[in-house]
């Protein structure tokens, strides 16, 4: 199981180093989502809980830090 997630996490690293721009820019696209669907009155939940909002804050930030360590 060790081995699995070690090798899981070699792989993504390595995707990543190379493509560091990727996690910001999906965050940033998930911001613009949910600006989008504050316009769309069949939204509903999702654009009153800001889901998309919040989960692409987080991914830029952590697609910064990420991209700063490799």
């Amino acid at each position: 199981m060790k081995k699995k997630i070690s090798k899981f996490l070699d792989k993504l690293s390595e995707f990543l180093a190379r493509r560091k721009g990727l996690l910001p820019l999906l965050g940033i696209l998930l911001i613009a989502v949910n600006f989008l669907l504050q316009f769309i009155p069949a939204a509903g939940w999702l654009a009153d809980t800001d889901l998309l909002l919040h989960l692409g804050v987080i991914l830029a930030i952590l697609g910064i830090l990420v991209a700063w360590s490799l």
